[in-house]
């Protein structure tokens, strides 16, 4: 894995993807905001908290149409008020706003047109700096979301476009089609990844690297996992005895034996390094230079100020390599043959050194 050059500020800038779009290294993520949850961020707590990321030098925050059920998109746009054209904001589209309709969600043209015409006035904003395509439905033609893309890029309505929970194999195919009929290409991919789920690696991470993508690791936390917060005993317990953020952990099959295991040798390093759990996790995931910014996630401005505290760790490379060991994963077919020993056969004796060596597995 290659590593990148930590930033120790939000304001040291990065450029998302093949974009000159600049954006902070960490990025602000909404999802606790509106949410009728036992995670949820009291509206006081969300303005502080904004207004927090912002005078530390943050400028990319992240939110969604159905996060918190719109609330959390008003929220942010009630914030954003006088502060519009300091920070970039995304949003996403395709999950289904109203049940029975079956139009008010999915990747379609009139899903994305009807979805960003409503951000927008929730957001009460004339533009949308990065749209999301939040989930691929496997239904909706890949020219279709192409173009209706562009159609909004052209109408001044959104500035650039990304994807989220999406199969590299479309990803990379819509990329191409895009580049080749001159239609908006994507900047960012939004990827779940974190210690506990590394098969972004696999593909999509690669994928994103080799086409000029952004990566944006939601959950780096694992759902609060990786901070240590739950322990062995939730294992044994009944999933009517967890909270709600527990059970979600538990259904998404987070708490195991392999994740404590995980979560021990984070807890380990942390204490060697003077960090928290919190901060170390989520510097693991910055440490390839094809990440731009995780997306972090918090009920109150303490939990924030922590995960911002990130940006000033330094993981020694003992503390990488445990952590890789510990959390190490398959990469399964093609990438377990093309290895080593099926590169030497491909070349000989000979010596030939890769264009891009980021791009290839000899890491």
């Amino acid at each position: 894995m290659s590593k990148s050059i930590m930033s120790t500020r939000l304001d040291h800038y990065r450029l998302l993807g093949h974009s000159g779009l600049r954006v902070s290294p960490l990025c602000l993520g909404t999802m606790t905001f509106g949410a009728a949850a036992d995670w949820r961020a009291e509206e006081s707590e969300t303005e502080t908290m904004l207004s927090a990321y912002a005078e530390a030098g943050g400028n990319f925050i992240d939110t969604a149409n159905t996060y918190g059920d719109g609330e959390s998109e008003r929220l942010v746009g009630r914030w954003l008020k006088d502060r519009r054209d300091t920070m970039v904001v995304g949003t996403k589209y395709a999950v289904a706003r109203k049940k029975g309709d079956p139009n008010s969600g999915g990747n379609h043209r009139l899903s994305m047109i009807r979805s960003v015409e409503a951000s927008l006035r929730s957001l009460g904003t004339d533009r949308i700096d990065l749209l999301y395509l939040h989930m691929w439905d496997f239904r909706t033609p890949a020219d279709e979301i192409l173009r209706a893309f562009d159609d909004l890029i052209r109408a001044g309505k959104v500035q650039y476009i990304a994807l989220s929970d999406t199969p590299a194999w479309e990803a990379s195919r819509m990329q191409a089609i895009a580049e080749l009929r001159g239609w908006t290409r994507f900047a960012g991919y939004q990827a779940g990844y974190n210690l506990l789920e590394r098969t972004a690696e696999r593909d999509v991470i690669p994928m994103c690297r080799k086409l000029g993508i952004g990566v944006l690791p939601w959950s780096p936390l694992a759902g609060g996992v990786l901070t240590g917060k739950y322990s062995r005993r939730q294992l044994d317990k009944d999933a009517d005895a967890l909270t709600g953020r527990g059970q979600i952990n538990r259904s998404s099959k987070r708490l195991t034996e392999r994740s404590f295991a995980i979560a021990e040798v984070v807890s380990e390093i942390s204490e060697e390094l003077g960090h928290t759990p919190a901060q170390i996790a989520l510097a693991w995931t910055m440490r390839d230079e094809a990440i731009t910014a995780p997306v972090i996630g918090a009920r109150t401005v303490d939990q924030m100020r922590e995960n911002l505290g990130a940006l000033e760790v330094e993981l020694t490379a003992d503390a990488l390599t445990r952590l890789d060991e510990v959390s190490a994963i398959d990469l399964g077919f093609p990438h377990g043959l093309l290895g080593a020993r099926v590169q030497e056969r491909l070349f000989g004796d000979a010596v030939v050194e890769a264009r891009d060596r980021r791009a290839g597995r000899d890491e």
